[in-house]
């Protein structure tokens, strides 16, 4: 089976965003250039996870090779939604990132959700050459949206990627779930609406 490599070196842009109303959101990357519109879906945890991981990547890469870094963003250039047609070429299972040291920049690259990571595994391998399989790298012949951006664009990245995902529904202060227009059944309440 033939699998697409979407890479964008650099990308003239590349965002986190949302379709749909809160508690309903369907979180997505999306990337353009050349022509090209490409968006991938992905869980709210895993563009948090993201935008985490990008930022300690950014320090480890100033402290490791001396990378001049931009400061912290305070104000997002790019507010605008997202591209469309919002077309989902794959769900996200797997992210990987990198930091490209002759160039000085930032690889993303979201690998598609393979067979494996979509079953669910209730028992043990029966030997030690499955438990091996499992630890090599994601499969090759999964679709996979390759980005490039410079230590700026990531910081920018980074920056709406948090404001996207904290502009969700407010927290319950007293369990943390989130709060519908209508409130929710609080477990700290005994159930009773709040």
């Amino acid at each position: 089976m033939t699998h697409q490599v979407h890479a964008f070196e650099p990308p003239e842009r590349f965002v986190a965003g949302t379709v749909g109303p809160p508690g309903e959101r369907t979180f997505f990357l999306q990337a353009r250039g050349g022509g090209r519109l490409v968006s991938v879906a992905l869980e709210k945890v895993q563009v948090s996870l993201l935008a985490e991981k990008l930022e300690e990547l950014l320090s480890e890469a100033q402290r490791r090779f001396g990378v001049e870094l931009p400061e912290p963003v305070a104000v997002v250039g790019d507010n605008d939604p997202l591209d469309t047609p919002v077309d989902e070429e794959f769900r996200v299972g797997t992210l990987g990132l990198a930091f490209d040291v002759d160039t000085a920049t930032v690889v993303i690259e979201a690998i598609a959700v393979g067979e494996a990571e979509a079953e669910v595994d209730l028992g043990e391998p029966d030997d030690d050459e499955d438990a091996d399989a499992d630890d090599e790298e994601p499969d090759e012949d999964l679709d996979r949206l390759r980005v490039r951006l410079t230590p700026e664009a990531t910081r920018q990245f980074i920056e709406r990627a948090r404001r996207v995902v904290n502009a969700g529904r407010p927290p319950c202060p007293l369990c943390g779930q989130p709060l519908d227009p209508a409130g929710h059944l609080c477990p700290r309440h005994n159930g009773y609406h709040r």
